[in-house]
Parts: C-alpha cells; sequence; structure tokens
C-alpha cells in the first residue's frame, strides 16, 4: 500500500496592503496590535471625560425637575453608564436619565411618590428585557417618525414651558396647560436673580459653539452644558438662590408598588417601557448612523434587540438602588462619537467616573444654583422642538400626524398622545387610499383624463363615469397621477379603452412613472442604461416591427423602448432646456470606449455635462495638427461660451488606445494611418512612464491595490499628461489663474466598476466609496 507522504505546513505568508478589506485597513501598512489597542484606550478615556462633564449636570437637571431625589438622576447615568454599557447592543451609545421621559416621571413622583415610581421602572426594565428576548426591536421602528418626533415635540414643550417657571423664580404645575396659563402672572413678578442666572445659563449654551478665534477653538472643547453650570455658579456667588441638596448616601429603600388600581400601574409601565425603549432605539441608530460617518469607525452595527435588553437590565439596577429610568440619548452618544470614542468602554467609563463624582464632589455639585439646572433643562427641552423634523414630515405630508401627537401630548399625556398620533396616522393612511379624484378637461387636439390619488375599486364608478363623458373617435390622454391601481381599476380601464379603440378612437394609458398601464408593472425590468442584450423591451413586437437580434433593429428597438419609457419621464426636462438652452456645470473628457456610460457612473441627467469623447481621451496640445481642432474647439467652447466650472479627464481600464502605443514598433511609418496620426498625441505619456520607471515610484499609484500592468499604469499617466495639455491651452490657463475653473483627474476601473479620482499633488488615485442612504427613523 502506497504512503502519502505528509509535507509541512507553507510557512505563514504576510497579507498584502491590497488584500486587507477597507475595513479594516486605515494605511497601507497595517498598525500594530498593540499600537492600535493603546491608542483605542486613549481615544475612550478622553471621550469618557467629555460625555461625563456632560452628564452630570444634565442629570441633576432632570432629576430636579421632575421632583426626584438628586441623586437619582446620578444614579442612573452611572447604572446607564455602566450596566447598558457592557450589556446593550450600541456600544457607543450613552444612557443615563431619560429626557424623553421627563414628563412622565414628574407625574409619577407627585401621583405616587418617590418608591412607587422606582417599583414601575423595575417593572418597566423587566418589559424590555421580555421585548428584547422576543426580538420586536425592529418592529418598535416601524412607528411613523412623525409621531415620534410629535411626541417628543410635545415633551420638550411641557419641559420647557415648566422649567421656565423655575428660572423665573416660581414653581411649575403639574399640568402642561396649567403651567402655560399661569405663566403670564409669573412674568409679572420674576426673581430677579434667578431670571439673572437662568439668562447666563441660555446664553452661554447658545453662544458656546461660536465663540471665534483660537481660544475659543479650545474652549469649546469643554461641553456647553458644563460651561453654562459654572458660568451661572459664579454669577450666584453670594446670592440666596436655592441650590443643590444632596442627602448623605445611605442604602435605598426598596421599591414599593403604587397603591393604585392594576389598569393604572399597567399603563404607567406601559409608557415608561414604550417611551423609554423607543427613545433608546432611534438614538441607537442615529449614533450608529453618526459613527460610520467616521473614517475609523468601529465595523458593526447596532443589535437593536440586545440594546433593548440591556436598556431593561439597566432600569432594573436603576429602579432597585433608587435611580431614574433609564434610556439611551442622543445628546449624550453623539457626544461620544464626537470625541472619538473608539468601544464601549468609553461608556462605562463616563460611568465609573459619574460614580466617583458623586461620592467625592457632593460638596462641589452643592453650589449650582437649582436656576441654572432648570435653564438647562429649558433650552434641552425647547431643542426636542426641531424645526428641521418640521420640513421633514411637511414633505412627506405627515404634518397633521406630527402636529396633532404633539398637541395630545401636552394636553392629555405621553401614551394618549402616541395613540392620538397613531389614529391619525391610519385615518390620513386610509383618506389617501380612498380619496380619488377623475377630471375630464377638453383640449385642442384631445380630451385629457387625469386620475388624482390611488386608484382603487372603490373609485371605479367615478372613474366610469368619468370615462362616459368622452365622445366617441375622440382622442384621448388617460394621466394616472397615483403610485398604486388594484386588478378591478386596471380590468375596467383596459375594457373600456379597447372599446374606445374599436369605435375608432385613440387612447394614450400612461403614469407618472411613464410606463403604459397596458403593460404589467412586473414586466419591464430594463433601466436606460441596461444593455441591448437584456433588454427585453426591444425585442420584437406583435406589429411585425424589425427583430431585435439584427444591429440595426437593436438600435430602433432602444429608441422605441425609450420612446415608451423614458421619453415621458425626461420631456418635461428636456422642454425646459429646449427653451432656456443649456447650462452645463462640467466638462467630461473621456474615451470613445462602448462600455463607458458617463451619465451611469456620474449620476447625471441631460444638461448635466458637456461630454468629449475620443479614442484614448487625448486633449491634443496647442500648435498640434490642424486635424485636431476638433476637441480644441470643444474645450474653447465649453471654456469660454459655456463657462463650465470644471474639467474632468477621465481614463479607464482595458483601454485599447493605451494597448495601441504600448504595442506600436514602428513610430514613424511611411504611411501613417488615421488612427496612427491620431495617437501620436499619446506618445508624450508614454514617455513620461518611461521616465518614471516601471514601478510607477513617486508619480501614480491607486490607493486601495497595485497598479495591475504596463496597460493600466499608462492609462492613469496618460490622465495626468492631458491634465497638463489642457494646462497649455490659453483659454484654460486663463481660467485657472481667476480661480473660476478647476481641473480634476479621474479613472474608472471597468471590471469591478470602480471610480478613483486623482490626489494631483501626491499623484494618486483614491478609490471613490459609495455613501450609504440615509436610514429612516
Amino acid at each position: 500500500m502506497s504512503q502519502i507522504e505528509k509535507l509541512p505546513p507553507p510557512k505563514p505568508r504576510a497579507p498584502h496592503p491590497a488584500e486587507i478589506p477597507s475595513e479594516v485597513r486605515t494605511d497601507s501598512v497595517p498598525e500594530p496590535r498593540a499600537e492600535g489597542a493603546c491608542r483605542a484606550f486613549r481615544r475612550d478615556l478622553s471621550a469618557s471625560v467629555v460625555v461625563f462633564l456632560l452628564a452630570v449636570p444634565l442629570s441633576l437637571g432632570i432629576a430636579l425637575a421632575t421632583g426626584a431625589p438628586p441623586q437619582a438622576g446620578l444614579v442612573a447615568a452611572a447604572v446607564g453608564g455602566i450596566v447598558a454599557g457592557l450589556l446593550g447592543g450600541a456600544p457607543l451609545q450613552v444612557s443615563g436619565a431619560a429626557t424623553g421621559l421627563l414628563v412622565v416621571t414628574a407625574d409619577l413622583v407627585q401621583r405616587y411618590g418617590w418608591r412607587a415610581t422606582c417599583a414601575i421602572t423595575v417593572l418597566a426594565g423587566l418589559a424590555q428585557l421580555a421585548l428584547g428576548a422576543l426580538r420586536v426591536a425592529r418592529a418598535a421602528l416601524a412607528i411613523s417618525p412623525a409621531i415620534v418626533h410629535g411626541m417628543l415635540a410635545g415633551i420638550g414643550v411641557t419641559i420647557a414651558v415648566g422649567q421656565l417657571h423655575v428660572v423665573l423664580g416660581g414653581s411649575p404645575d403639574s399640568s402642561a396647560l396649567a403651567n402655560a396659563a399661569a405663566l403670564p402672572r409669573q412674568l409679572e413678578h420674576p426673581h430677579a436673580a434667578a431670571l439673572l442666572v437662568g439668562a447666563v445659563t441660555v446664553a452661554v449654551l447658545a453662544g458656546w459653539k461660536r465663540l471665534p478665534g483660537r481660544g475659543g477653538r479650545w474652549a469649546r472643547s469643554v461641553p456647553a452644558p458644563l460651561a453654562a453650570v459654572l458660568a451661572s455658579t459664579a454669577v450666584s456667588t453670594g446670592t440666596a438662590l436655592p441650590r443643590v441638596d444632596l442627602p448623605s448616601w445611605r442604602l435605598p429603600e426598596l421599591p414599593a408598588l403604587p397603591d393604585a388600581s392594576w389598569p393604572a400601574v399597567a399603563a404607567a409601565v406601559l409608557t415608561v417601557t414604550l417611551v423609554a425603549g423607543v427613545e433608546s432605539l432611534l438614538s441607537a441608530v442615529a449614533v450608529d448612523r453618526l459613527a460610520a460617518e467616521r473614517p475609523a469607525a468601529p465595523g458593526g452595527r447596532a443589535h437593536l434587540d440586545r440594546e433593548l435588553a440591556g436598556q431593561g437590565v439597566a432600569n432594573v439596577v436603576s429602579g432597585l438602588l433608587g435611580g431614574m429610568p433609564v434610556s439611551g440619548g442622543a445628546m449624550r452618544g453623539s457626544a461620544n462619537v464626537k470625541a472619538g470614542a473608539a468601544t464601549r468602554r468609553a461608556t462605562v467609563l463616563h460611568g465609573v467616573w459619574v460614580l466617583l463624582c458623586a461620592g467625592l464632589l457632593a460638596g462641589t455639585l452643592e453650589l449650582i444654583p437649582l436656576a441654572a439646572l432648570a435653564a438647562l433643562v429649558m433650552v434641552v427641552g425647547v431643542r426636542m422642538v426641531s424645526f428641521a423634523h418640521i420640513r421633514h414630515v411637511q414633505r412627506h405630508r405627515e404634518f397633521p400626524v406630527y402636529a396633532a401627537t404633539l398637541g395630545a401630548v401636552v394636553v392629555l399625556g405621553v401614551l394618549q398622545g402616541v395613540a392620538t398620533g397613531i389614529a391619525v396616522s391610519v385615518f390620513l393612511a386610509l383618506r389617501r387610499l380612498t380619496h380619488t379624484r377623475v377630471t375630464v378637461t377638453e383640449e385642442e387636439d384631445c380630451h385629457r383624463v387625469r386620475v388624482s390619488g390611488q386608484l382603487t375599486f372603490l373609485a371605479v364608478p367615478r372613474l366610469t363615469r368619468a370615462l362616459a363623458l368622452v365622445p366617441d373617435r375622440a382622442n384621448v390622454v388617460i394621466e394616472l397621477c397615483g403610485s398604486f391601481m388594484d386588478h378591478a381599476a386596471y380590468e375596467a380601464l383596459r375594457s373600456w379603452s379597447a372599446g374606445h379603440r374599436a369605435h375608432g378612437g385613440w387612447v394614450t394609458l400612461g403614469g407618472r412613472s411613464g410606463r403604459p398601464i397596458a403593460e404589467p408593472a412586473s414586466a419591464h425590468s430594463c433601466r436606460p442604461w441596461t444593455p441591448w442584450r437584456n433588454h427585453h423591451c426591444t425585442r420584437p413586437g406583435p406589429a411585425g416591427e424589425p427583430v431585435a437580434q439584427s444591429s440595426g433593429s437593436q438600435l430602433l428597438g432602444g429608441v422605441s423602448a425609450f420612446q415608451r419609457h423614458t421619453a415621458p419621464l425626461v420631456r418635461e426636462e428636456l422642454a425646459r432646456l429646449a427653451r432656456e438652452g443649456q447650462r452645463p456645470t462640467q466638462l467630461f473628457l473621456t474615451c470613445a470606449d462602448s462600455r463607458l456610460v458617463t451619465s451611469m457612473i456620474t449620476s447625471s441627467g441631460p444638461g448635466d455635462l458637456f461630454t468629449v469623447r475620443n479614442v484614448g481621451n487625448l486633449m491634443p496640445p496647442p500648435g498640434s495638427e490642424a486635424s485636431c481642432d476638433s476637441v480644441a474647439a470643444a474645450i474653447e467652447y465649453a471654456v469660454e461660451v459655456l463657462r463650465v466650472g470644471s474639467i474632468t479627464v477621465c481614463g479607464h481600464s482595458g483601454c485599447g488606445a493605451m494597448g495601441a502605443l504600448l504595442a506600436s514598433a514602428a513610430p514613424d511609418e511611411a504611411e501613417p494611418t488615421p488612427l496612427a496620426r491620431w495617437l501620436r498625441h499619446g506618445r508624450p505619456s508614454l514617455a513620461r512612464m518611461a521616465r518614471i520607471g516601471r514601478l510607477g515610484r513617486g508619480e501614480v499609484a491607486l490607493s486601495n491595490r497595485p497598479v495591475a500592468d504596463d496597460q493600466e499604469r499608462l492609462a492613469l499617466v496618460n490622465v495626468l499628461q492631458q491634465l497638463d495639455h489642457l494646462r497649455a491651452h490659453p483659454c484654460v490657463a486663463r481660467r485657472v489663474a481667476e480661480g473660476t475653473l478647476v481641473l480634476h483627474g479621474m479613472y474608472f476601473h471597468v471590471g469591478d466598476a470602480q471610480a478613483y479620482v486623482l490626489d494631483e499633488a501626491g499623484g494618486r488615485f483614491s478609490a471613490v466609496r459609495g455613501e450609504p442612504a440615509p436610514a429612516r427613523v
């Protein structure tokens, strides 16, 4: 029996930098693990201090605004940082006393007392744990953003109105309406010292990020809330204003169930669970998105079910220790990300610093005037009413949902406000589904039937009545402006159209998407840039159209597909361009290669690009033979007449012109062909590559991988050379000197569908990364 010799294992090979994934690689040379861990720890330590300085005054202010013991806010901050930081699924999110629960907590404290509020916090934490185990976190994000933003705005209005009383030297009522009604009387007799402290706090919060100069840049590294509290504390020195009173630390009393009916307790638990859970999940998504925009962002997205369970454990622990309800906060989380946090260690360390501060700096905290903390929380409440959110919901026609939720939260309460928002949202959805408007207008050459809204079976009677008004043998254009049509409406339209055509009429059925209604939506999956061989809509039709496989019919078939599907989409824009003329801002000089679809690569449309294409994307320098004037004329027209603001020279992989230059063995032919004469303009690029050597050191390089071969290297060098030729043209040189024209270099790898942009100073082509689409929350 033959034996198989066991070969020794191969020696481990160091990975090439191009083989290291971009998410891991931070430079062309991998960073040593020990050095990377040390750098991450320093970043986490710095970020934890920044968030700690933000969390302490905010936690004290929230606790005092709810009527809870001041140390309850510090307990929530410490537990949120340590427990939720260790167990949560969003590593960079920072949890603590919940801003969104301020109104709810204040109501619970006034109605049931502090020990009962702690019990409700524990029960809400257990409910969050159960929801996390059931994996329903993603379902919570299905709530309309208009409802969420309306809820937060309503809470913000309630907070701001209530804390304004404290800033004026009074005390707030339990109801937002009562606070608003009592505000004129409070404004008549304000407390001067409290008002001064509040004004200083608001002024520092508003202007801290706008401090000018180098000193301002240094000062902005201190969180604005901390600076505001320090400034107001200094101003209040010597006054008799009420200040923070931290009682001596002792073992917390055990939570006690409230003396109320079970439905009332269940409603309170549900409110805390809902508001804290949704706020934490939305904050986790926002912080995750913010962290992803950072160049050295940690990999992986937030695990929302684990985050919800971690928040549940934190609420259980906080309630048992006498702390406030806990939730993730976008303010603290964004500060953590902007401060450079790398791991969850920053969140945990922030909790440790809060714990040490509560034990060692209690005397310092008792110097803070209550009016300063009230002003801080009031500004937080005002900022919860975001005009950016209002514009966003208005664009999506959901402002009634937002306004109804906001008003109901202010008047009725948080849970009732959310229920009101859901009811209004469902009503609007049903109304949009059933509200359909059909109009018939007689025009000069046709009758136009316009259907606005969703076309369902409920609108079929109205549609048929409108179609009955159209006379026989008339030309009819039917426009569907909605986004949905069910089968009953489709059959009614198709049947009427067939009958109208049978009586000698002419019917065009179309929608806002430009697709004929007679064609099922799934039958046409082509795009304007789909290759002919994959274009189902260019295949032969029933009327004996040319066969799509022949070269001529492919072109005609593509034109026919354009008329059917694309022309309705661009007709209005092209009509505007026809009236106003072309005004492109970019000139794009690229190769005539059929694989380069400039509009696809640049995501541009009609009127955006003035494009010049030739073999090899060459720009003959001034003084070349007269046969090359066409390219120079196009450049002059774009620069002098169209006044473009930038010119881009784009080369590509597998360029036949570059291959021909490399393979040319007889540069001085007796009777050169037109192609050979044209390629002479590429010889300066060939000579330039020969000067820098085969390795391309110091001249051209790709950011994420080595240059593949000489053909690719020549294509990269050619971009640099053609940019130099461009600068030699007087009109280009003058505009560049004036600062009104910018030149760019670009390279497109066809096989990878990857674009690279030139950094001309270093001769390096950097890969353009696709930005993720913004998440909708």
